[in-house]
């Protein structure tokens, strides 16, 4: 019995970012500059401060945080959403790692298999990714550079609103 790729996986789309690298290595290597605009790289110096407090850090274990977030930082976010008037509460707050993972969080508890989700295009090309491995189908409303990428009016998006 040999095993088969899932559907899911049949479905999933390839990263434009991972067809681009090997045409950037190729670059580099034959000499030419490469802006990699592609990676959410900072391009600021990191702190000395934070160097010198990683540098001088005494710790012989470094542990993983609670699993939702620093409660002084979940307790800090609620008191600025309450501001905004938006009722949230710090146990209704979850920390995530990253942007990516918060995406998959927020389609995997909000969508059901074969939900459609409307997002603002050009995207984050992993926007499809996170979709398909959701089991989403994405539709995008497109943005353009004459506007600012500006959303367009909210009756072409709620045009895109099917049952």
């Amino acid at each position: 019995f040999m095993p088969t790729i899932s559907n899911k996986a049949i479905k999933m789309p390839e990263s434009p970012i991972r067809k681009l690298v090997p045409f950037a290595e190729k670059a580099k290597a034959q000499g030419k500059k490469v802006y990699h605009l592609n990676i959410g790289q900072p391009d600021i110096e990191t702190p000395e401060v934070a160097l010198n407090a990683i540098k001088n850090m005494d710790r012989k274990v470094i542990e993983y945080s609670h699993s939702a977030g620093f409660q002084s930082y979940r307790d800090k976010l609620a008191k600025y959403y309450q501001k905004q008037n938006i009722n949230v509460n710090s146990e209704d707050i979850l920390i995530t790692t990253g942007g990516s993972e918060a995406l998959t969080f927020g389609f995997m508890s909000t969508c059901d298999a074969d939900d459609e989700v409307i997002i603002p295009e050009p995207f984050y090309a992993n926007y499809n990714g996170f979709a398909v491995a959701a089991g989403l189908n994405v539709v995008p409303v497109t943005a353009n550079i004459e506007s600012g990428f500006a959303l367009p009016p909210i009756d072409e998006i709620e045009s895109k609103i099917t049952s």
